[in-house]
């Protein structure tokens, strides 16, 4: 799947146009949100995949964006220190999703591809986990009532977990995390961790195995499950069409998911 850089809202971006006819209204927009340091190609297995699958998937370069380019700029806050983060801690990655969302919709064709602004979603890795779940709602003064549904990848939510508003995302959530991925995935899984605070309906995916960079291109064990759970995902939230996904839910893969929950209600 080929990718095209753009600019958006005066924002590098990166987007892959999904193949074939459009469908009535347009395809569907997913915004996908790198981690600290990333950019928005760290994780091409998956963008790719959704474009293949029939999203028209938009990522942005956010201001900390460097996927091994040099540099290693301090963060805003100590990811140790969760308490310490607010509503203002990187804002401005919020800012760029909106504004990238802003221009893509404004018509109702963009980059020469049919798009349906009312079927919305985000898609986030650790620091851009931590940037869609805000713009879900976890932050009351980012949310964007556009986003119909989001993926959070092994994201960076303890500061929702200790302030946010996690219970009034309103929107369908599906969190995935690692067996190995020891700095995040704890506290997305425990008890009155970022899952069980979140509203339903909501899922969570935990890959056997799988650390931290798993969502990236870095390694490729897990790519294919981690897109087929994306995929699904979105197929029953964007497109209304939960057999996929309910066949998941109901037989996940024992080799690599080692454990799987779901509430719809």
């Amino acid at each position: 799947m080929a990718q095209v850089h753009a600019v958006a809202a005066a924002r590098d971006v990166v987007l892959w146009k999904p193949q074939g006819s459009a469908p009535a209204g347009g395809f569907p927009v997913i915004v996908f949100s790198h981690g600290f340091t990333g950019c928005a190609t760290q994780s091409k297995f998956l963008t790719e995949a959704l474009a293949h699958a029939g999203y028209f998937v938009i990522a942005p370069n956010h201001r900390d964006a460097r996927c091994g380019r040099g540099g290693f700029p301090q963060p805003e806050e100590s990811f140790g220190k969760a308490q310490d983060w607010s509503q203002a801690t990187y804002k401005d990655r919020a800012s760029d999703v909106r504004a990238v969302l802003d221009a893509v919709l404004a018509e109702k064709t963009f980059q020469g591809v049919p798009v349906d602004g009312e079927r919305v979603a985000l898609a986030g890795h650790s620091l851009g986990g931590y940037t869609v779940l805000g713009l879900a709602g976890a932050w009351p003064d980012w949310k964007d009532r556009r986003i119909k549904a989001v993926l959070a990848l092994s994201p960076f939510c303890n500061p929702f977990v200790s302030k946010g508003d996690l219970p009034d995302l309103k929107i369908p959530v599906m969190y995935q995390g690692g067996t190995r991925d020891l700095g995040i995935t704890p506290s997305v899984r425990r008890l009155s961790g970022a899952y069980d605070r979140s509203s339903a309906p909501k899922y969570y995916v935990e890959l056997r195995g799988a650390g931290h960079f798993a969502w990236s291109d870095l390694n490729p064990k897990f790519q294919a499950i981690i897109s087929e759970y994306g995929v699904a995902f979105f197929d029953q939230y964007l497109k209304k069409s939960p057999d996929r996904l309910q066949r998941m839910t109901r037989q996940p893969l024992p080799d690599l998911v080692s454990f799987l929950r779901s509430e719809l209600k």
